[in-house]
C-alpha cells in the first residue's frame, strides 16, 4: 500500500537531493521551537522523554509517556516521527498495536531499535517480526529500522560490517522503509553501506564525524540528532547556573518568558 497525505510527504523527505535533517524533541515546547526554525519533520528522543520523567532509557519503561507525547504533538503542523525504543514489548503483536496507536494520534514515522537492553543487539528474527507487525497494523507508518551493531557492539570485530548488513537485509525484507545505523561515522564504511541497502540510510550525527553536507554527498538520506539537543540543553542550563553562581553574566541566548508561553498557546490554538 502506497502512503498518502502526511505519511507520503514524510516518505518523500527521504528521497531528495539533500538528506533529511531530523531534530529530536523531548516535549511539546522543544518540538514547536524546533519546528519554528523551518523543519518540516520533528523526531522524538527516547532518552529525553525518559530522563525528563526520571525513568531509564532503553528499558521499555516509557510506553505511556511516549504515546502521550505523540498525542500532544500529532496534531501540530510538522510531521512527527516517534522514537519507540524496541517497541516497548518483545511481543510483535503488541508492538504492532502500539504503532497503530501512534498512527491514530497523528505520527507518520516510528524508529525501532534492535538493542536487547542488555548491552548488545537482540535476535534478528524478533526485530524483523516486529517490523512486519508494525507494517501490518499501520501500513502508512514509515518504519526506520535501527540496528545497534555499531552503537553497542565491538567496533573492532572483523564481522561487524557483515553482521550489520545481514541485519539490515532482514529488516528490509520485513518491510522497513528506512534503516538506521547509529555509531557509524567512518565515511568509507558509510558509503559502502549506502551501496548495499535498497532503502534510505539514516546516520546519527556526531560532532566528531562527517558534517550533514558530507553525509549527503556519501548518499545518506536522513541524519538524526538523537539526544544531542536534549543533552546540550541540560549542559547550557548547568553552564548558566555556574556562571550566575560565579558572578558572571550567562552566555548564550534564551527565549523570553512570553515566547515560551506562546509555544504553549499554539498547542491550544490561541492567538
Amino acid at each position: 500500500m502506497t502512503p498518502s497525505g502526511p505519511a507520503s510527504a514524510f516518505a518523500a523527505l527521504h528521497h531528495r537531493d539533500e538528506p533529511l535533517l531530523l531534530p529530536n524533541a523531548w516535549d511539546h515546547a522543544s518540538a514547536v521551537a524546533l519546528a519554528a526554525q523551518g523543519f518540516a519533520a520533528i523526531g522524538t528522543t527516547s532518552l529525553g522523554v525518559a530522563a525528563a520523567v526520571g525513568l531509564p532509557d532503553g528499558t521499555a519503561a516509557t510506553r505511556d509517556q511516549t504515546l502521550q507525547l505523540a498525542l500532544n504533538l500529532g496534531t501540530e503542523d510538522f510531521l512527527l516521527s516517534v522514537d519507540a525504543e524496541g517497541g516497548f514489548s518483545e511481543d510483535p503483536c503488541r508492538v504492532g498495536e502500539f504503532a497503530r496507536e501512534l498512527s491514530v494520534v497523528g505520527a507518520v514515522g516510528i524508529n525501532l531499535e534492535d538493542g536487547n537492553g542488555e548491552g548488545g543487539p537482540g535476535p534478528v528474527a524478533l526485530h524483523a517480526a516486529k517490523i512486519a507487525a508494525v507494517k501490518a497494523a499501520a501500513p502508512d507508518l514509515f518504519v526506520n529500522a535501527r540496528t545497534d551493531t555499531y552503537w553497542l557492539g565491538d567496533r573492532r570485530s572483523p564481522d561487524l560490517a557483515r553482521d550489520t548488513m545481514a541485519r539490515l537485509d532482514a529488516y528490509q525484507q520485513a518491510g522497513a522503509d528506512g534503516v538506521f545505523v547509529p555509531g557509524l561515522t567512518d565515511p568509507e564504511q558509510i558509503a559502502a553501506l549506502v551501496e548495499r541497502v535498497d532503502v534510505p540510510l539514516n546516520i546519527l550525527y556526531s560532532p566528531t564525524g562527517p558534517t550533514v553536507a558530507q553525509l549527503g554527498d556519501l548518499g545518506v538520506r536522513r541524519v538524526s540528532l538523537g539526544s544531542l539537543l536534549y543533552r546540550r540543553a541540560l549542559g547550557a542550563a548547568v553552564e548558566a547556573l555556574t556562571d550566575i553562581r560565579a558572578g558572571r553574566v550567562p552566555k548564550g541566548e534564551a527565549p523570553s518568558y512570553d515566547e515560551v508561553v506562546a509555544l504553549g498557546h499554539q498547542r491550544h490554538g490561541c492567538a
